[in-house]
């Protein structure tokens, strides 16, 4: 499955939001049934960035959310994204 989360940051802040998903990613990774993940800014508009994180399954993406590892560094952050589903499957 993919996880797709979108946010909304200024320019001026994009430095500091990359390291931000890039060490996201990296407490992400540690979690069972990770599989892999990226961090991306939109060419057309460079405020959007992406987190793509591919799973084993949901179970495993929703396992990895609850840990409390994730509930302290990844959740706030991922609170932040844009309100939209995020939650794919890449099975069909």
């Amino acid at each position: 499955m993919l996880a797709i989360a979108r946010f909304q940051v200024p320019l001026q802040g994009a430095a500091d939001f990359r390291a931000e998903l890039e060490a996201v990613k990296a407490v992400l990774a540690e979690a069972a049934g990770y599989k892999s993940g990226s961090v991306g800014q939109n060419l057309d508009e460079p405020e959007l960035w992406t987190l793509v994180t591919h799973w084993i399954n949901v179970g495993s993406y929703r396992r990895a959310l609850s840990s409390t590892a994730v509930k302290m560094e990844v959740v706030p952050l991922l609170a932040t994204a844009i309100d939209e589903p995020g939650a794919y499957s890449n099975d069909i």
